[in-house]
């Protein structure tokens, strides 16, 4: 069967696109309400997206074997574990912004739809580069191992909240529009009549006058998804050289990194409401941070050095669920002291 320059048939990139697809439009069709995502509800559909994704996995294992079928899991639950850590920058974005509850499914769509589009230039240009020679994975290993560092060094800084007023996505957004200061329902951009409108309530009088010209303004939901997207394109310029230490197939590295964040949305508020419950997990992300730039550094020194060594992608798999699994156990062992323990102690 002819082969794409994706490197498999067009029947099985037609088979991702169209699991993809079906997954999107069932998601969009039950979320199309502003409403609060519950537990329950969050838990449901991130399993959802997990049973999607292998649903493709065991598309792959059928028609291309059980190696490359590791390969493609392997990257999912790598790109999965890295996601949790922007998720919790997401968090972070969302308290500073004051988001309701009930918009902040609608802000994650559109985060992600940007990381899908974001991911997949950086995959073409991460797999294209790659051809230029082993240096090019030894440059992706410190890349990523720079990573792992700044997150170790950042690690006491969680209390800190960050002032996103300086942010270059919010401070370029608000030279496009002027920026009205207040929610305006779910609304991203207002035209000068919606402006007028929301101007005209007795609780806005304050404004008037207060306002620069132009054809639209920009809501704090706009400013949000603007800090999001730049902030995404922050987090591929790790994730994407981690996937692609565990294949460079660029089916097999987008595949696994879009049905991972397409579950994102959902996962975002089971971590919400489990995060004070997860206080070792973000330990177990770094520690594969590590291992996966060991792997790209052992990958360009075979090519460069002829060692021979390499990690079995089905003993990838293992390691990677494994360190999930310590970062999750140790959580449940140790938990985060009570700051009112801890006080009454003292």
């Amino acid at each position: 069967m002819e082969t794409t320059p994706l490197g498999f048939p067009i029947e099985t990139v037609l088979v991702f696109i169209g699991i993809a697809l079906a997954a999107i439009f069932i998601d969009l069709y039950a979320h199309r309400k502003d409403s609060v995502v519950s537990l329950k509800s969050a838990v449901l559909w991130s399993l959802f997206w997990v049973a999607t994704a292998l649903l493709f996995g065991g598309y792959l294992y059928i028609h291309h074997g059980q190696s490359v079928a590791s390969l493609y899991i392997t990257g999912y639950v790598l790109e999965k574990a890295l996601s949790v850590d922007n998720l919790f920058v997401m968090m972070a974005i969302f308290s500073w912004f004051t988001v309701p509850d009930a918009y902040r499914h609608r802000l994650l769509y559109w985060g992600i739809m940007g990381a899908i589009v974001f991911r997949a230039i950086f995959v073409v240009i991460g797999t294209g580069l790659l051809v230029l020679g082993p240096w090019v994975e030894m440059v992706f290993a410190l890349v990523v191992a720079a990573t792992g560092v700044m997150m170790l060094r950042s690690g006491g800084d969680d209390g800190e909240i960050e002032d996103y007023s300086s942010h270059f996505a919010y401070r370029f957004a608000k030279k496009l529009f002027p920026s009205y200061p207040k929610l305006a329902g779910h609304r991203f951009l207002l035209n000068q009549k919606e402006l007028d409108a929301e101007l005209a309530k007795p609780e806005n009088s304050d404004l008037v006058g207060k306002i620069g010209k132009g054809m639209f303004y920009a809501t704090p939901l706009f400013l949000c998804v603007m800090v999001i997207e730049l902030s995404d394109v922050m987090f591929a310029f790790d994730s994407v050289p981690a996937v692609i230490a565990v294949s460079r197939e660029p089916l097999i590295v987008y595949s696994a990194m879009m049905f991972a964040i397409l579950g994102l949305r959902t996962l975002y508020f089971v971590l919400e409401a489990m995060k004070q419950y997860l206080v070792h997990l973000e330990k177990a992300i770094i520690a594969l941070l590590f291992f996966i730039a060991a792997k790209l550094a052992l990958n360009a020194s075979g090519h460069l050095f002829g060692h021979g060594y390499s990690i079995d992608p089905t003993i990838s798999l293992y390691i990677v669920l494994g360190m999930l699994a310590l970062g999750v156990l140790a959580s449940l062992i140790w938990p985060a002291k009570d700051e009112k323990d801890s006080e009454s102690v003292s």
